[in-house]
């Protein structure tokens, strides 16, 4: 009979994106970011936990949001394909195809932000600060 796996425990404090302990055997993918990136989202992120009502900091959390995505986009796919050298036309279709998915994604990003109240903001800062660790 085969033996059932055991989970490592996880680090104390640690949790993935979905609230739950995230422990080191768990999967993930890194992407780095410019400190100017990073200390533009800790100030966002610090300034919306500290106001009152952080409805007031929707647009900054949305444009935030929207770099953060464009910046993960082109790490994760345009600059692997730039290394790959598929050719000038590929490469440029790609980046126009990227272009149009970054401009619908931000109008759905500000939208669906631009709905949310004080504490639904609060957990994406939170979210946000868990992809940073």
């Amino acid at each position: 009979m085969p033996s059932t796996p055991t989970r490592k425990p996880a680090r104390a404090g640690r949790r993935g994106v979905d609230g739950a302990p995230a422990g080191p055997e768990l999967p993930y993918l890194r992407l780095h970011h410019s400190t100017a990136l990073r200390a533009k989202t800790l100030a966002v992120l610090d300034e919306l936990e500290s106001v009152a009502d952080a409805t007031t900091c929707r647009d900054a959390l949305a444009d935030l949001v929207v770099e953060l995505t464009r910046h993960g986009m082109d790490g994760f796919f345009l600059v692997p394909l730039r290394h790959a050298k598929p050719g000038f036309v590929i490469e440029q279709s790609a980046a126009l195809g990227m272009a149009g998915v970054q401009q619908v994604m931000g109008s759905v990003i500000r939208n669906v932000l631009g709905h949310m109240d004080h504490a639904q903001l609060l957990s994406v800062s939170s979210s946000i600060r868990g992809f940073m660790r």
